[in-house]
């Protein structure tokens, strides 16, 4: 069993900044692609930013310039450093694994997702 666990959520003010953190456990033997993404209540889950094995990285339009996704395969940790932080920045961010390969089942893309970490950015 797969698992993803963040951490690095917290409260901050308009313009300050957040270090996501989410690491990787279990009998992983290879993970391509990891990312995050983020949801209000009521709307649905956006992508923020994904990360290849190789370094290649993806974002949102809305986040480009302000946050920087990096990893440690390594380690199976992926990282979102978030500055300029802006109120519309709230939600719940989650940790994603669309094709994890485990060494039980190592011709199975396995999708795992984080519980979740609440951002709140004041004003």
């Amino acid at each position: 069993q797969v698992q993803l666990v963040e951490s690095g959520g917290g409260l901050v003010q308009a313009g300050g900044s957040l270090r996501l953190s989410c690491a990787a456990s279990g009998s992983i033997l290879t993970i391509n692609v990891m990312g995050w993404y983020r949801q209000v209540p009521g709307k649905q889950r956006e992508l923020v930013a994904t990360i290849t094995s190789g370094g290649s990285t993806n974002y949102a339009n809305s986040v480009k310039g302000r946050f920087t996704i990096s990893r440690d395969n390594a380690n199976n940790t992926v990282y979102l450093q978030m500055n300029s932080l802006k109120p519309e920045d709230t939600a719940v961010y989650y940790c994603n694994a669309p094709g994890v390969r485990t060494m039980s089942k190592p011709y199975k893309n396995l999708e795992v997702w984080g519980q979740g970490t609440l951002v709140t950015v004041s004003s």
